[in-house]
């Protein structure tokens, strides 16, 4: 399958041959274009997960603040959860940590939508920006008072 429709009509063994002609170093019979696309899909996809995981974390924080009347034990171990989460994310990916704070900001705007969403408070009750620093998202001591 090494043509280059192998690629679009199975990944899966157009992934295995890939694999094996790469580790035979055999590079000048490999899909380098296609093997490249995938390497930097994977590399968007770990920051997706980032942004994903920041959203989630987010949005409980606020919830857990501009609505204390309702915090629950399952608020609590979404939050502690994707701390953990997280944490476990940038020790597998360091180099997303100089990417943290475009992160947290797009991070922000979709929590921001999602407690707007599951709280029917108004827009103008969360702050325009993220108030917290990354520091302060990830201490298991911090929960944000309303």
């Amino acid at each position: 399958m090494s043509d280059a429709t192998g690629y679009e009509v199975d990944f899966y063994a157009w992934a295995n041959e890939q694999a094996a002609l790469l580790r035979a170093g055999r590079l000048g019979t490999a899909d380098i274009d296609n093997i490249a696309e995938e390497l930097e899909s994977m590399g968007r996809s770990e920051k997706r997960e980032l942004i994903s995981r920041l959203t989630v974390l987010l949005t409980h924080l606020l919830k857990w603040q501009f609505q204390p009347g309702q915090q629950s034990r399952s608020w609590w171990a979404t939050i502690r959860i994707q701390r953990r989460d997280l944490a476990r994310h940038l020790k597998d990916n360091p180099s997303l940590r100089g990417r943290l704070d475009d992160a947290i900001d797009d991070a922000y705007g979709n929590a921001q939508i999602e407690a707007m969403a599951q709280t029917n408070l108004p827009e103008s009750i969360f702050p325009a920006t993220c108030p917290w620093p990354w520091e302060q998202i990830m201490d298991e001591g911090f929960w944000p008072e309303g």
